[in-house]
């Protein structure tokens, strides 16, 4: 699939230098097709790096997608220049008489506050709301999951004793739902978080059914009955170093981390991982992207509702 990204977005060249097909806008209009209007409201605090891990999955597809980057207004980035989000990002404001075919709401390193002590949770909450009504599914990620869940559904979140965080193995619960279509029976997905969603919570609401889940890292993706919310609390669009870099940080930081579980080999940290989720990750974001999003989605946009 071409994505269709403003030219002098930094993740271009990255994505280039890997073979993958960007396709910029000017030449996009050339095309006579409509694209797939997907929309990234990116809350992690180094933008560029996420919207590179997004964007690489998001190409694994013949359709034309055409990508609109959000940022919150009620938070000031320290790890982003605001040069690059004048550039490249838009505000709730600007887009919210627009509709889409599909939504992507990323994590965020906010576990340790309570939902509504987060300073853009308000507008969170708008946007939320806005998607139910504006969007024809909307991929939540991790942190974005847990605030998914909490708000549609008052699922909480619980404080883990330690840091979930490693390459874990998980089980399909239905292969017959067509998120999880051509899945092995094991597969492995990154995990980075300090919190976690509960079975127990998430079967007591009829709206929801677990998809996915691991003997170690619990509860991975979870969707509402017709599929216009997908919660995935894991990161499978990380990079192979991404674990590493997070790891070594919080070293540096001198807090409590372990290494990473099932990620160096031979658990020996001066040995270059190896990614093993990059499949199933791609499998994860086409199937949405064809199921989900395209399948779904009427071709006149302001017909969804």
């Amino acid at each position: 699939m071409p994505l269709n990204i403003p030219d002098r977005l930094p993740a271009v060249g990255i994505l280039q230098e890997e073979n993958i097909f960007v396709m910029n806008e000017t030449a996009a209009i050339h095309q006579d097709i409509r694209p797939l209007r997907i929309v990234i409201l990116n809350l992690m605090p180094i933008k560029t790096t996420t919207e590179t891990h997004i964007l690489r999955l998001l190409s694994n597809s013949p359709l034309q997608v055409e990508v609109t980057l959000l940022h919150t207004i009620e938070h000031v980035s320290k790890n982003t220049s605001v040069e690059h989000l004048q550039s490249f990002y838009k505000t709730f404001q600007q887009i919210r008489s627009q509709k889409f075919d599909g939504m992507i709401i990323t994590g965020a390193p906010i576990e340790h506050l309570e939902f509504e002590e987060v300073d853009y949770w308000e507008e969170l909450k708008e946007i939320m709301d806005w998607a139910a009504h504006h969007v024809t599914s909307t991929m939540f990620i991790c942190w974005g999951a847990q605030a998914g869940l909490y708000h549609y559904y008052k699922v909480p979140k619980y404080h883990l004793p330690k840091k979930m965080f490693g390459v874990f193995a998980h089980q399909v619960n239905n292969p017959k739902i067509p998120l999880v279509r051509g899945f092995d029976e094991d597969f492995l997905a990154p995990h980075s978080r300090h919190t976690e969603v509960r079975r127990s919570d998430i079967e007591r609401i009829p709206e929801l059914e677990i998809v996915s889940e691991s003997a170690r890292a619990g509860i991975y993706i979870v969707k509402n009955k017709g599929g216009r919310q997908i919660f995935v609390t894991g990161h499978s669009e990380y990079d192979p170093e991404t674990l590493k870099e997070e790891y070594e940080r919080d070293l540096k930081k001198g807090l409590p981390i372990e290494i990473p579980y099932n990620y160096f080999p031979e658990n020996d940290p001066s040995k270059p991982p190896v990614a093993r989720w990059k499949a199933h990750a791609n499998l994860l974001y086409y199937n949405w992207l064809n199921y989900y999003v395209y399948q779904l989605t009427p071709f006149n946009i302001n017909e969804i509702d």
